[in-house]
């Protein structure tokens, strides 16, 4: 890599850790992109070589952080090697929820996008899009496997991924309609109907 590109490659990250930095203490809405040109230490315009705005780079910011979750998750089901499959995506969601409650600032930031919106999102980033493919056609596969139609696997994995990532919220930040700790043997129940 040139000295240029590196260059251009440290600017993009300071400015993405930066804005994560400042969306996760101060908040998206009173974070400004003065706010996150300054602690990045870079010019304004520099930023919109990289971003259109604001909400770009927390799409890209929940995009990454999101993808990192679920490349983890699916690398510990896989390490975990459960008997069956349906412990295995247990075993998945289990990695989920607890990274999520020991990062609730996270959480916050992106839980209207854990969903299956990450994963078409991910077919447009190159450096994402190989292992966000990997998971998804691994996922496909153990669906298909379970008797679940062809043209339903799609809907499942997406209410798969929409009921841990609601449920996650729901019960770590807002404690509802119980704590997560007692939601987990119901939401895991309701994972194996759908699968089995």
């Amino acid at each position: 890599m040139s000295k240029v590109s590196e260059n251009k490659k440290q600017k993009k990250n300071a400015i993405f850790s930066s804005a994560y930095e400042l969306f996760t203490t101060k908040g998206f809405d009173k974070t400004a992109i003065n706010d996150i040109v300054k602690k990045a230490g870079v010019a304004k315009g520099t930023f919109y070589l990289y971003f259109r705005d604001k909400n770009q780079i927390l799409d890209s910011i929940i995009l990454k952080k999101s993808s990192v979750i679920i490349k983890e998750a699916f690398q510990y089901s896989i390490d975990k090697r459960k008997d069956n499959i349906t412990d295995s995506i247990i075993c998945f969601t289990d990695y989920i929820i607890e990274y999520l409650k020991d990062n609730i600032i996270l959480l916050k930031l992106i839980h209207k996008n854990l969903s299956w919106g990450l994963y078409r999102k991910a077919i447009n980033e190159s450096e994402i899009s190989n292992d966000m493919d990997e998971i998804y056609n691994s996922f496909i596969d153990i669906l298909k496997n379970n008797n679940i139609e062809t043209e339903d696997v799609d809907k499942a994995l997406f209410l798969l991924i929409e009921l841990i990532g609601s449920t996650c919220y729901s019960s770590i930040v807002l404690n509802e309609p119980a704590s997560i700790d007692e939601m987990k043997p119901i939401l895991f129940n309701m994972i194996r109907k759908m699968i089995e």
